[in-house]
């Protein structure tokens, strides 16, 4: 019997399930976005999340159910997200994997949200082992040595704020709505992408990551110019849009630098990488994958990248990664619990 696994991810704000089958591959992934939901807050808020959670997920599987042309009795195994996230969030979609696997008396796997990522862009490409891996996202940004499916060696991480976070929080910070990504870079390629004030890289000596001091930069750097105001913490100067963009393409050049270090430090390294990965929702940045595009040419490494689907937070990748943690036996307990 082919083992199809049915794969559900709510670490955050998407409300994700997949299926992947045997010999097809992801048959079908469907996802609702709270994006909308959130804008006005500029950031997630969790107890809106999570409630929104608990009013979509049976809908969603239901879904990617009825786009496979399954029931189900079909699905032999499910794969859940059970760490790391919001903890409300992840909870809702334990609960209900757990319970349908109870049900449907059928194997249980938890999924490491961050190895759903890693994986990500393997689901449309043969990369071969070993790769390098950046993940970067509104949550994480890390890098990895992927020595096989299931197996990678953390080389960094983040030390306090993800790449994504610190585009959304200067994006508050000069007056535009969450998520801050898109627009950041649509502002940037209005000045061609120049590096206009110098923003600060962090420490190119480690592979670890940090954009804490970069927002604290960007903010004092704001309020230097009469632009920027700590007690109501609102942008002075909204109709100065050429103080916008050189702020956002100095922003954007600025992280951009950063990976760009960062990845060749570690294909120096480690020369037995035989290619890169980029994944996570900030993959989807045009300019940034530029970047690293010409960086790994220069070294003869190809450079993978997911699909924008698969960028963000997906049930595929956690379909995906179900699949071979169940053709190795690596099944979890009814007891499954969430992990932060």
């Amino acid at each position: 019997m082919k083992l199809t696994i049915l794969g559900i991810e709510t670490s955050c704000d998407e409300t994700g399930a997949a299926i992947y089958q045997e010999g097809r591959g992801i048959i079908s992934s469907t996802l609702f976005s709270q994006t909308e939901m959130h804008k006005r807050f500029g950031g997630v808020v969790p107890e809106i999340a999570s409630r929104s959670q608990l009013d979509k997920i049976d809908h969603i599987v239901s879904l990617a159910l009825e786009q496979a042309g399954l029931t189900l009795q079909d699905i032999n195994c499910i794969a859940v997200t059970n760490k790391p996230g919001l903890p409300g969030s992840l909870l809702v979609g334990v609960c209900f994997a757990k319970a349908m696997a109870y049900a449907l008396k059928i194997p249980i796997i938890g999924i490491n949200h961050l190895e759903g990522h890693a994986f990500s862009a393997c689901i449309e490409n043969d990369i071969p082992f070993p790769f390098l891996c950046i993940t970067a996202s509104g949550g994480h940004t890390s890098l990895y040595l992927v020595h096989d499916y299931g197996k990678y060696t953390v080389l960094g991480q983040t030390l306090d704020d993800a790449a994504g976070e610190a585009f959304d929080k200067i994006a508050k910070f000069i007056g535009y709505p969450y998520p801050g990504g898109p627009i950041i870079e649509k502002l940037a390629a209005q000045v061609d992408f120049k590096d206009f004030f110098k923003y600060p890289r962090n420490n190119p000596a480690t592979l670890d990551f940090s954009f804490s001091g970069l927002k604290t930069a960007v903010l004092y750097d704001l309020v230097k110019k009469d632009a920027f105001d700590m007690q109501t913490k609102k942008f002075l100067k909204p109709d100065d849009e050429l103080l916008k963009q050189q702020v956002c393409s100095s922003l954007l050049v600025c992280i951009s630098d950063v990976f760009k270090k960062k990845l060749e430090r570690a294909i120096k390294t480690y020369p037995q990488a035989k290619a890169v990965a980029f994944v996570g929702g900030v993959a989807c940045n045009k300019y940034i994958r530029s970047k690293l595009k010409g960086l790994c040419d220069s070294y003869s490494l190809p450079l993978f990248i997911p699909s924008p689907s698969y960028c963000t937070d997906n049930g595929a990748m956690i379909a995906y990664v179900g699949y071979y943690k169940a053709k190795r036996g690596e099944f979890s307990d009814l007891d499954l619990d969430i992990l932060k």
